[in-house]
């Protein structure tokens, strides 16, 4: 195998890309167009806890603010939300639009219902995929992988 074609992660994030995909064709096939499945955090949350600022959105879904914007001015061509002055006229507060008022319980019902699926599913292993995760953030706690990668370049 090439070096370029070497990847030791492509299979995890193959499988997340396939489950991403699989949670998009649900959408598809209850006739949701337009719904991304990184747009359903922030919607569900725009839904539970009212307007927000973008940074409040990041906060909250833990990203970026850059990536938060980004994701809100996706949301906001698909139509499913809306900006307004904040009320110290720097920021602008999004919230939800009527389409998107109306997706909200299907996307809290998917949520759950993925949640459930999903720890089924990790159930059914031998090693849970969410005590592989602790155990590598335990191991980088020990030593960065920034320190591990340095030890690896010439």
């Amino acid at each position: 195998m090439d070096l370029i074609d070497s990847n030791y992660w492509s299979s995890v994030h193959q499988l997340l890309g396939e489950l991403d995909r699989d949670i998009a064709a649900l959408y598809t096939e209850r006739g949701i167009d337009g719904v991304r499945t990184r747009f359903v955090g922030p919607l569900i949350a725009l839904g539970r806890f009212g307007p927000h600022t973008v940074q409040e959105l990041a906060d909250r879904r833990q990203v970026t603010h850059s990536a938060m914007s980004q994701t809100v001015a996706a949301m906001r061509k698909e139509g499913l939300v809306e900006s307004t002055p904040g009320p110290d006229g720097r920021t602008r507060s999004v919230r939800l639009t009527a389409r998107a008022e109306h997706l909200v319980p299907f996307m809290m019902a998917e949520w759950r219902a993925t949640e459930a699926t999903t720890r089924a599913l990790d159930a059914e292993l031998p090693y849970p995929l969410v005590k592989v995760v602790e155990d590598i953030r335990a191991a980088l706690a020990r030593r960065s992988f920034p320190d591990r990668l340095k030890d690896n370049l010439p």
